[in-house]
C-alpha cells in the first residue's frame, strides 16, 4: 500500500482531519514511573478567512495575509459519551516560508508543553516526516509525526526541561471510523457478495 506523505502543513493538517485514537507512552527520564494512556484527537482544518486565524496572528505580531491557513486540535480522554474538552484545545496557524510550503512557522495560541502563545519551527523531510521544534520560555521541545498509512501515525516527541530533565513521548494514533463511513463500508461489502 503505498502512501502519499504531505509535504506542506496544509496538506498535513487536511490529512489529519477526523478524530483519532491516541494510545500514549510517556517515559521521564527522572522519575521511576512511566506513564501511558489513551485518548482522543479532533482535528479540523480552519480555513485562512477564519477570524482565529487573526487572532492568532495578531497574538505573535504577524500579518495574518501570510497565513495559508491552519487547524484546531481538541484532546479528551477516551471515555464513552465524554464531550472533548474547549480547555484542552489548540489553533495552529501556517506561516510557511516560501511558495513550496515544505517548512515555515508554526503560530499557536498555546502551547503543548506550556499553555502560552508560541512559535515553533517546522519542516518536511525528504521521507515526509514532520519536524516541529518548539522553544518555550522554560522548555524546548521537539515533535516528529509521520503517516504509516492514511489512517495510522505515529507521533514521537522530547521535551528538555530548563533543569536539564528530559521527557519522551511515543503515540500510535489510528483514525475512528464515524457511523456513516462505518454504515457505507458494510453496505459496500454487502453488495460485493
Amino acid at each position: 500500500m503505498t502512501v502519499v506523505c504531505p509535504i506542506t502543513m496544509i496538506d498535513f493538517f487536511k490529512k489529519s482531519e477526523g478524530v483519532w485514537f491516541t494510545q500514549r507512552t510517556v517515559h521521564h527520564f527522572d522519575a521511576v514511573t512511566d506513564e501511558s494512556g489513551e485518548s482522543k484527537l479532533h482535528v479540523k482544518v480552519v480555513e485562512r478567512d477564519d477570524f482565529r486565524i487573526k487572532e492568532v496572528c495578531e497574538m505573535q505580531g504577524i500579518d495574518p495575509a501570510i497565513a495559508a491557513g491552519g487547524a484546531s486540535f481538541m484532546w479528551q480522554p477516551h471515555e464513552p459519551n465524554q464531550e472533548p474538552n474547549p480547555d484542552r484545545a489548540a489553533v495552529l496557524v501556517d506561516v510557511p516560508d516560501d511558495e513550496t510550503g515544505r517548512s515555515g512557522r508554526l503560530l499557536r495560541n498555546q502551547g503543548y508543553v506550556e499553555r502560552i502563545p508560541v512559535v515553533s519551527r517546522y519542516w518536511f523531510g525528504q521521507d515526509g516526516i514532520l519536524t516541529i521544534d518548539t522553544d518555550y520560555e522554560n522548555n524546548q521541545g521537539q515533535e516528529r509525526c509521520w503517516f504509516i498509512t492514511d489512517d495510522f501515525r505515529v507521533r514521537v516527541s522530547t521535551v528538555r526541561m530548563i533543569n536539564g530533565i528530559y521527557l519522551m513521548t511515543y503515540c500510535s494514533e489510528r483514525r475512528c471510523v464515524s457511523d456513516a463511513d462505518l454504515a457505507a463500508m458494510i453496505q459496500k461489502n454487502q453488495s460485493r457478495v
